[in-house]
């Protein structure tokens, strides 16, 4: 898969594209139905298929320095990964700032679809708004469709026991602590993926050593100790996962995931690994002193053991 930022960079100009456009948060089945559609008509007209990944979020931008803004599901680079595993050709990063905020519906479709993408099929939702002031819909995109030679389908929607499966409906399930119906809606366990960090080593003083990871968005989606498994490399462990912004201990208000393995002596600084939610323990708390934040610790690892058998 191939990742571009700028349009008039796409390296299959002259060929074209098949596109759809989104912010594919969590890539769930939702989003993975709209994939397998996009696939379909790119082979049906035998051109690449071509994903516009709005980034950051619409809503994080206007929320500025705030943490007034949804919770995100997955960072840039987890988006990516997801797309390329779903078999797409190229990735479109379409920065999303004050200038694209601005930008016209007319100009978002002469300038960006068809003069940089060259798009042949434009696979969208019916409620799909773009444009300076959201002035562009599906309407507008089906005569200007007819006006520039390209086709404009709409995506299916998918729907569990009557509710429409969204990246907000996602984050409620994520919220309630369901991770098995959230890994229904997504086809696949709920998991953080990161860089192990080096920390302030309090885990370690307090006899809880944990591998720190910045779970690198502006708001996160889950706040507590967790049951989870641990990957490295290709090996899994059990872990306690504190994931919040350590009330007991900082200020900061910085978010931080700390995953404490289970049987673990392993140095894995600068390492990549993936932290797959299984149970809720508890919600974040602040307590009185270090003193009472260790013994909570120890009913924590011991409830997590228990989980795991």
């Amino acid at each position: 898969m191939i990742i571009f930022e700028e349009s008039s960079r796409y390296p299959q100009a002259e060929q074209g594209s098949v596109a759809t456009i989104g912010k594919f948060d969590g890539v769930h089945l939702g989003h993975q139905l709209i994939l397998d559609q996009l696939k379909e008509v790119a082979k049906r007209l035998s051109l690449p298929s071509l994903v516009i990944l709005i980034e950051p979020h619409p809503e994080e931008f206007f929320a500025k320095g705030s943490k007034n803004c949804p919770a995100r599901l997955s960072t840039l680079k987890e988006k990516c990964e997801l797309l390329e595993s779903f078999g797409i050709d190229f990735v479109y990063l379409l920065k999303f700032n004050q200038e694209t905020s601005e930008l016209s519906a007319d100009s978002y479709i002469k300038d960006i679809l068809v003069d940089g993408l060259g798009v042949a099929a434009f696979v969208i939702g019916n409620d799909f708004r773009f444009g300076h002031k959201r002035a562009g819909n599906f309407k507008l995109l089906q005569r200007k469709g007819i006006e520039f030679g390209f086709e404009v389908i709409q995506t299916a929607s998918y729907e569990r026991n009557g509710y429409r499966i969204s990246s907000t409906f996602v984050r409620e399930q994520l919220s309630n602590g369901d991770f098995d119906l959230v890994e229904q809606l997504l086809g696949r366990p709920y998991s953080m993926k990161g860089e192990v960090e080096k920390g302030r080593q309090l885990g370690a003083d307090l006899g809880f050593p944990t591998c720190n990871v910045n779970p690198a968005r502006r708001r996160i989606p889950l706040h507590g100790v967790f049951a989870c498994e641990v990957r490295v490399g290709d090996r899994y462990h059990k872990a306690a996962v504190n994931i919040g912004y350590r009330p007991t201990i900082t200020e900061e208000g910085v978010a931080q995931l700390e995953a404490h393995i289970l049987h673990f002596d392993e140095n894995l600084y600068g390492k990549t690994i993936e932290v797959i939610f299984r149970q809720k323990i508890r919600g974040e708390l602040k307590f009185d002193g270090i003193d009472a934040l260790k013994k909570q610790l120890n009913k924590d690892v011991r409830l997590v053991r228990e989980i795991f058998g």
